[in-house]
């Protein structure tokens, strides 16, 4: 039978009365395209249940995959600069040792207020009093203020706050406040200021 017969057949055809029992007499291009659409839905519903959960494990362990490979490119990139790293940090060890043998331990602050008495002593001033505050503690090291009022004329107060600045142990200068004393004519001068100190705390070392 020609295909023109097969499409005059499938269009003779009454759909009303199509059974499912006697699809052995359909035309042969009506079966042709069951079968097909059979095969197009059977291969559908196994990549559906089959293939497609597959698939997206596929996806999820190529991304896995491609976080793993980034983390091993960034190892290995410290690991080839891990012994400049440790120079690094052999560097910054000794410069902290060094910063923390400028700070003076608590103990060693009577001996750094000495060193201050003194040294307005050598540049002839007069001492009102050098006064300590409450310690302050902060995270890593503790702060400690302490009030000074001294007198004397203009230049040795200057030689005097040079002096502190330069003392082995950090002692930094604030709120500097410079006046004439009353009766010496502007040729003596008092001196009020504010100096810090600090002592480096362990972090597990409990505040005072």
């Amino acid at each position: 039978m020609s295909m023109k017969d097969e499409w005059r057949r499938l269009r003779d055809m009454d759909w009303g009365e199509m059974d499912i029992k006697e699809s052995g007499g359909w035309p042969f291009l009506l079966q042709l395209i069951c079968c097909v659409l059979v095969l197009v839905l059977t291969l559908a519903g196994m990549y559906w249940y089959l293939a497609a959960p597959k698939a997206e494990v596929l996806d999820q362990a190529r991304a896995e995959e491609e976080r793993l490979i980034r983390d091993y490119r960034s190892k290995a990139a410290q690991a080839a600069r891990l012994d400049v790293m440790r120079e690094e940090m052999a560097v910054l060890e000794e410069r902290m040792g060094v910063l923390r043998e400028m700070l003076p331990t608590g103990a060693e602050v009577p001996s750094l207020i000495d060193n201050i008495s003194e040294a307005a002593i050598s540049n002839q001033l007069s001492i009102e009093f050098i006064r300590l505050r409450s310690p302050v503690s902060q995270e890593f090291y503790v702060e400690q203020p302490f009030d000074i009022r001294v007198q004397g004329d203009y230049h040795r107060i200057a030689e005097f706050l040079a002096t502190v600045a330069s003392l082995p142990r950090i002692v930094t200068q604030h709120d500097l406040m410079l006046e004439p004393t009353e009766g010496t004519g502007g040729q003596q001068l008092q001196l009020s200021m504010l100096a810090r100190t600090y002592s480096y705390r362990q972090p597990d070392e409990e505040a005072p």
